[in-house]
């Protein structure tokens, strides 16, 4: 049996081990593989493994071994799954895995905007607090979240997550998602998206990306959010218009804005989030913390032992 990994760096750039894929077969693992390379890196593997290395129809139908393909990941929209199920190929993926650590830097993009710790950090690193007449200043308004209303769009493992953490800041959550629990946690509300992008002060997004939702956020869904309200997107870049987005920051439509995804990654130097007024932007980290990797590896060994084994565990249907 022969593994290769296309592009394990992101997943393990060194602190972690591949050891556990080893004993599967022969393994090669590639920090990169650019989109030429692919096929010759993977022509003879049965085990192919990718995070965001694109496997197209094209590449697909010319690895004539292939039996298995294990995204580590949660989303699976770099495989062509259409392709992959005519072959008889078996696709699975990693859910939930970073489930806690996603949930957390959701919450501090927003308590960086609404306390801006790191700017207020800044400023007084450049001295303005030696400089100042007071015990204190602010430089932006901060903002208490007790009592204000989160909206969450999509309700799986990270959005359950967060809505369990915006609860015990004392707000009230609101929920958009396509099936509705039989038991609705406390101060939780399931609406429609028309009704959550009017009502909530702080909107993040966790729903995948699919063609109905690709540029969910666009003019009109946020002409619909309060002008004091923010939006918080930890999930797929292209869920958001992201010229839309600029200019209704910039027109000062809603507050702000913080990213953790982009539309494309690593982003052009002329996207136009980059130069947008209050928004922040991190290099889609949220699901890199060293325990979340370990446990994506585990699952992803997990999922071709199973698979070895004639069972299935997260394969996608």
């Amino acid at each position: 049996m022969k593994l290769v990994i296309l592009d394990g760096y992101t997943s393990n750039p060194g602190d972690l081990t591949w050891d556990r894929f080893q004993k599967f077969g022969e393994l090669s693992v590639y920090d990169r593989t650019p989109p030429d390379q692919v096929v010759e890196r993977a022509k003879e593997a049965e085990i192919v493994l990718t995070n965001k290395t694109v496997l197209d129809q094209e590449i697909i139908s010319s690895l004539l071994s292939l039996q298995y393909i294990g995204v580590l990941a949660t989303g699976y929209n770099v495989v062509d799954m259409e392709c992959a199920r005519k072959k008889n190929i078996t696709v699975t993926n990693v859910p939930n895995y970073a489930k806690r650590s996603g949930a957390q830097s959701v919450i501090a993009l927003l308590l960086e905007l609404t306390n801006r710790v790191g700017q207020h950090s800044h400023a007084v690193f450049n001295n303005k607090w030696c400089q100042s007449k007071d015990f204190c200043f602010w430089d932006f308004p901060l903002i208490e979240l007790d009592g204000k209303t989160f909206g969450i769009v999509g309700y799986g493992g990270i959005g359950k997550a967060v809505a369990e953490i915006a609860i015990a800041f004392g707000m009230n959550v609101l929920v958009s998602t396509r099936t509705v629990p039989e038991v609705v946690p406390k101060n939780t509300v399931f609406c429609d998206l028309d009704t959550l992008f009017q009502n909530s002060d702080v909107i993040s997004l966790h729903c995948p990306l699919t063609p109905k939702t690709e540029g969910l956020i666009n003019r009109e869904r946020l002409a619909q959010m309060k002008t004091t309200s923010y939006i918080i997107n930890v999930s797929r870049g292209l869920l958001i218009d992201e010229t839309a987005l600029a200019t209704a920051l910039n027109n000062g439509d809603i507050a702000g804005a913080a990213l953790d995804v982009l539309a494309k990654e690593p982003p052009d130097l002329n996207c136009p989030l980059l130069k947008a007024k209050n928004c922040f932007i991190t290099p889609h980290i949220a699901w890199a913390t060293l325990d979340s990797r370990r446990r994506l590896l585990d699952i992803a060994a997990s999922n071709i032992e199973a698979f070895l084994n004639n069972q299935k565990q997260n394969v996608i249907e």
